[in-house]
């Protein structure tokens, strides 16, 4: 399919005078200067015609890339029926998602919020309550460093050992991939072990097979719950429906968010046997589970359970690392990491070859000053990696 085929007029939009209105925005660093008004699929457009191919997808947030067909015909059918009933009230696409959730992971219940940050509070709370029921109060909680559970008070906790009050204290740190110093860590007043599979802000680092399963069995051994928070790694993401299909674990309770909505609010934590009986009475929020955001999560995750689809992205992952491998030889570059879809390039002044790349038409992601990451969309074609290479080897060849 041609680029121009993919072109699609913008809506009509009042004219903006561009510099009065970023006046009006609280200061968040710096920012490109274009301004998007369109997208489709792998690419976008910004408001002087202009196409760029995009490998961040809101880092990894737009799973089936921008604007999918399926995804705006679901929004605009539940839009015109039912958009907020309240948080009080349960309504069909709510009650929906979760069952297809709970019957796609293999858990026994669920809760929708609106973020990542929102989904992995949720888990921590579920976590101290069973600690209350179970283990005598228990209320402690082992994070990996490096690691990125949102920004929440109670997630951002769990990440930086930041305290803020009763109730949010009890979180530990220890180096990511160290099992013994993991297991050295924990104490009777340990409830849960929480951590990413891959961290992705971290610069896409994978746990190994024997940390995970490690973890899993410490877990069991120890009678504590294993936390996993597949928020960026989940729906796809790593070539199953859920990372930890790859290591061959099982996690207690998960959390789910980024790609679930494809570019939509939505998150959910998940519990499985152990945690059912939990509750969350006192957890609520104005949007949490709202129709619109149900309707999206619906349409996103039958789409990545269609046959052959997780497949495909696997096939397209493998393509995606080969073709990172071989820049990384070109211009002597340590090898590429990650998993199915989701991958990082170390390379030393990432944030200056993603300007480089923006130049040649392709946005990358650069979390740390050392790693560009990739987080195309699922459905991004071998025409899109391979155009995508192209790109990046120009941006490289210009360092």
């Amino acid at each position: 399919m041609s680029l121009f085929s993919l072109r699609r007029l913008a809506p009509h939009e009042p004219e903006l005078d561009l510099a009065a209105a970023r006046g009006c925005r609280l200061h968040q660093g710096w920012r490109p200067e274009q301004v998007f008004v369109r997208g489709q699929g792998s690419w976008l457009w910004d408001d002087s015609g202009r196409a760029y191919l995009d490998f961040a997808q809101g880092a990894g947030v737009n799973s089936l890339g921008h604007s999918p067909a399926l995804l705006v015909e679901a929004l605009q059918a539940q839009a015109a029926a039912l958009i907020n009933p309240g948080a009080h009230y349960e309504h069909h696409g709510q009650l929906a998602l979760l069952q297809q959730l709970c019957a796609a992971t293999g858990s026994a219940r669920g809760y929708l919020a609106g973020s990542g940050s929102e989904a992995c509070e949720a888990a921590v709370l579920l976590a101290r309550q069973w600690g209350a029921q179970h283990r005598r109060g228990a209320y402690r909680i082992i994070s990996a460093q490096g690691g990125c559970h949102g920004h929440g008070l109670g997630a951002r906790s769990s990440t930086a050992r930041l305290a803020y009050g009763p109730g949010l204290e009890g979180f530990a740190q220890v180096p990511f991939n160290d099992l013994e110093a993991l297991h050295a860590a924990v104490c009777a007043d340990t409830v849960a072990i929480m951590l990413e599979p891959v961290q992705g802000e971290a610069g896409v680092i994978p746990a190994s097979e024997a940390y995970l399963q490690g973890v899993a069995e410490l877990c069991r051994s120890l009678g504590i719950l294993l936390i996993l928070d597949e928020v960026g790694t989940g729906l796809g993401r790593c070539g199953t429906l859920l990372a930890e299909q790859r290591y061959g674990v099982r996690a207690d309770i998960l959390t789910l968010g980024k790609g679930l909505g494809g570019g939509v609010g939505v998150a959910a934590v998940l519990a499985r046997e152990r945690a059912s009986g939990l509750h969350l009475a006192e957890y609520r929020g104005s949007h949490h589970g709202n129709p619109l955001a149900c309707a999206a999560g619906s349409a996103v995750l039958q789409a990545v359970l269609r046959p052959a689809f997780l497949a495909q992205v696997a096939d397209h992952g493998r393509h995606l690392r080969e073709g990172l491998a071989r820049l990384a030889l070109r211009y002597g570059l340590q090898a590429p990491r990650g998993l199915g879809l989701l991958w990082a390039l170390p390379v030393a002044g990432a944030a200056e070859v993603a300007a480089a790349a923006l130049e040649e038409g392709l946005l990358l992601d650069a979390p740390q000053p050392d790693v560009l990451r990739f987080t195309p969309a699922l459905t991004a074609s071998r025409g899109n990696i391979d155009d995508m290479l192209a790109r990046l080897g120009r941006a490289l060849a210009r360092r």
